[in-house]
């Protein structure tokens, strides 16, 4: 029988999440293993895990899923729990259960760019799942007083909600349309906006001062470079990329999915 994964949002036709878990597969020799991008959204999720076979072993998720699942799985982990979203359903002996591997992401993908570096502050740009996971590496990274940036006060309560579970204490800041927002740069900046949505932010870069060797992570990946990230390199900032997120995210996917040591350099050179 074949084991089968998958990563499931909407919209899904840009993902390389298919691709990095392909390459792992193909690098453990894992013959009997797929993984395909599904398109679906929040109102079809349940059905549709509903009509799961025992062939399932586990799946990605990304927007606007990753909060709507928890409801609908038999366990959700801690973290998963404490943060308010997963992108991660395993499918268990014991029933499916409901994971986060965007904190690990995240800091893993940081400390690709600065190894060593002690931050004295950081802002988050966004106030949705990603954001939440966010705060979550900042919390790991020593930074339990971030700046958050977001778009809709009302829309942000769930993020606010996971920022006291995990005891950060975010100074909260209203994005507004097309403007920069007030006092945003800071030592470190996770961008969790979609696509283009940061794309005003990054316009007004050059007119702002960046700390030193100051470093943005943009989730944002399609297009590559982003805007914000352009302007931010050009500014003198170092910047690291959404995809290497979303490299390490996946490979601890592959780890929980299969049992097996992910294979990092295969997979990093299927979406170089």
């Amino acid at each position: 029988m074949i084991n089968r994964a998958a990563v499931l949002g909407s919209p899904i036709g840009h993902s390389l999440s298919p691709a990095l878990h392909r390459a792992a597969y193909r690098a453990l020799g894992l013959d009997g293993w797929d993984y395909q991008a599904v398109e679906l959204d929040e109102a079809r999720l349940p059905s549709w895990l509903a009509g799961l076979g025992p062939e399932w072993r586990g799946l990605s998720l990304t927007r606007p899923l990753k909060r709507a699942v928890l409801g609908l799985v038999d366990h959700v982990q801690p973290l998963a729990k404490m943060v308010g979203g997963a992108n991660t359903v395993l499918f268990t002996p014991a029933g499916t259960v409901a994971a986060n591997t965007d904190v690990r992401g995240i800091v893993a993908t940081v400390r690709e760019v600065a190894p060593d570096r002690e931050f004295r502050s950081a802002s988050v740009i966004g106030g949705g799942a990603t954001a939440a996971a966010a705060l979550a590496a900042l919390a790991e990274l020593g930074l339990r007083r971030p700046r958050l940036h977001v778009r809709s006060l009302a829309r942000s309560q769930p993020t606010l909600q996971a920022a006291a579970r995990l005891g950060v204490e975010p100074q909260l800041r209203k994005l507004g349309d097309g403007r920069p927002p007030v006092d945003w740069p800071a030592d470190l900046t996770i961008a969790t906006l979609p696509a283009h949505a940061a794309d005003g932010i990054g316009g007004s870069l050059d007119e702002t001062a960046l700390p030193d060797q100051a470093v943005l992570l943009d989730v944002a990946y399609d297009p590559w470079p982003s805007r914000l990230a352009e302007a931010w390199r050009t500014a003198g900032g170092l910047v690291a990329s959404g995809k290497t997120m979303l490299l390490h995210q996946a490979a601890a996917q592959v780890q929980m999915m299969t049992g097996h040591e992910p294979p990092l350099d295969q997979m990093r050179a299927a979406i170089s």
